[in-house]
């Protein structure tokens, strides 16, 4: 009987580690295994196939460089801010942003519609571009209220470049072949953010000023050019299937508006930055009751180094699970769950934290258990955003994509501010009462997910065919 019982037990781990070995590994393509240096490398990390690694690659590397400046910009713009009397408007930044934006967005719109892809990648990267020259001649001549601006421009930048980036991802895939490949590809963005953000620091330690960093980041963008143009020079003859009419005059917002399927993605990234920019004000102040309770944390300047020291070991470690989650999980779980396990991970990964908070869970336990979900938001959830937008038509993936990766991710930050508005000044609110408030938040979000997954499931039948 011990004998048999263990023959049993043996067997039933050698189930078990077939079935991981076979999450664990990808498939052979149907034209044979990958033979390319690239195709081999990117293997690793996702279901590459034969052929697909050299512009995943340059795709990679180009959204690393995109990242890298972004937090270069981040983080020059608070010495920047704080010179210039701009720490008092600080907390309006989302509300000017989305102002700027409602501006903004139909003139890309209208911009898309009228060039060509390639015309328009290199439009934009060179304004940006521009845009930073401007600010560093600006910054020179001393011109007042630089720092508020530049701290505006960059919420702006950021979300309108990296949109443009996934909109052009998601113009070159078919759903079958983004759904393999863009996890792999949103590596590059997870590398990318620590890298910038730590080049940027040695350089502010070596005595480099913070406005000739700008020509740091104007170069990055630069270099993302070139990766745009190496890969155009690849599929510019092979555009992907697309969904319905191309035609129209219709801006972002328009386009936005008549698609159930787009509102619900509208709708679920008011529901995430609501939590998440929610949840990052009851983290900090967490923080600030942490440390003015501490007595090696006294005076102005020993808070403001324990807060400093807190966040940049926060911060190490969220960008150190997300490059792990992203790397090595994250294809997997496409693989085994499809859209639906990314979708669904993130506000699975919240309802466990302000479930935590709302029992009364100490700061450690709230600490940690923030660190997974913000790595599961930069990574997981980061590319489950861009993979919804693989089955639409070309015009949503560029004008209506643009609208909703920038005023829409805007306006769910102005929701945030509203609701810790409201929970501070009128209503009292503690960290227990705002977890309570962000379940219920929670609760919608799990609903939105599972109607999107549901509709993502049926256009992407519908381009079946076409592809």
């Amino acid at each position: 009987m011990p004998g048999a019982m263990q023959a049993t037990s043996l067997r039933g781990s050698a189930t078990a580690l077939q079935a991981v070995s076979r999450v664990a590994r990808w498939p052979d393509s149907e034209d044979g295994r990958p033979t390319a240096t690239a195709d081999r490398l990117l293997r690793l990390f996702g279901d590459v196939r034969h052929g697909e690694g050299p512009t995943v690659l340059t795709l990679l590397a180009t959204l690393f460089v995109i990242l890298c400046g972004y937090y270069i910009c981040k983080t020059v713009r608070e010495p920047l801010i704080l010179a210039d009397r701009g720490a008092e408007v600080k907390a309006y930044a989302s509300g000017l942003q989305a102002l700027v934006l409602m501006a903004a967005v139909p003139a890309y719109s209208r911009l898309a519609a009228h060039v060509s892809r390639r015309t328009l990648l290199v439009g934009m990267t060179l304004f940006f571009v521009v845009n930073l020259e401007i600010f560093w001649l600006l910054g020179v001549a001393g011109v007042p209220w630089l720092g508020v601006a530049f701290f505006v421009w960059v919420g702006i930048f950021n979300n309108a470049v990296i949109a443009q980036f996934w909109s052009y991802a998601n113009d070159l895939y078919t759903p079958e072949r983004g759904s393999r490949l863009f996890p792999v590809i949103a590596i590059g963005a997870t590398f990318g953010s620590p890298v910038g953000a730590w080049v940027a620091g040695r350089l502010f330690d070596a005595g480099v000023s913070a406005l000739t960093l700008l020509h740091l980041a104007a170069a990055c963008l630069l270099v993302s050019l070139a990766g745009y143009l190496r890969v155009e020079g690849w599929h510019s003859a092979s555009p992907p299937a697309t969904r319905g009419n191309e035609g129209g005059s219709r801006d972002g917002f328009a386009l936005l508006a008549r698609n159930p399927y787009l509102r619900l993605i509208c709708l679920l990234l008011l529901l995430l930055n609501v939590v998440n920019t929610t949840g990052e004000y009851i983290l900090s102040r967490e923080v600030l009751s942490m440390a003015n309770a501490s007595t090696a944390c006294a005076g102005d300047s020993a808070r403001e180094a324990c807060i400093g020291g807190f966040y940049g070991r926060y911060f190490f470690w969220v960008n150190i699970a997300a490059i792990v989650i992203q790397s090595l999980l994250v294809s997997r779980l496409v693989r085994v769950a499809g859209i639906a396990g990314l979708l669904l991970v993130l506000p699975m990964a919240s309802l466990v934290t302000y479930a935590m908070v709302l029992s009364g869970a100490g700061f450690q336990a709230f600490r940690w258990s923030k660190t997974i979900e913000n790595a599961t938001d930069y990574s997981a959830m980061n590319t489950a955003r861009q993979m919804l937008w693989l089955p639409t038509a070309r015009r949503e993936k560029y004008a209506a994509k643009q609208a909703a990766d920038t005023f829409i991710v805007r306006a769910g930050d102005v929701l945030a501010a509203g609701l810790v508005f409201a929970g501070t000044t009128w209503l009292s609110m503690e960290r227990q009462a705002f977890a309570g408030a962000l379940m219920v938040v929670i609760a919608m979000w799990i609903g939105v997910a599972w109607l999107l997954v549901t509709e993502y499931r049926r256009q992407q039948a519908d381009v079946a065919p076409a592809s």
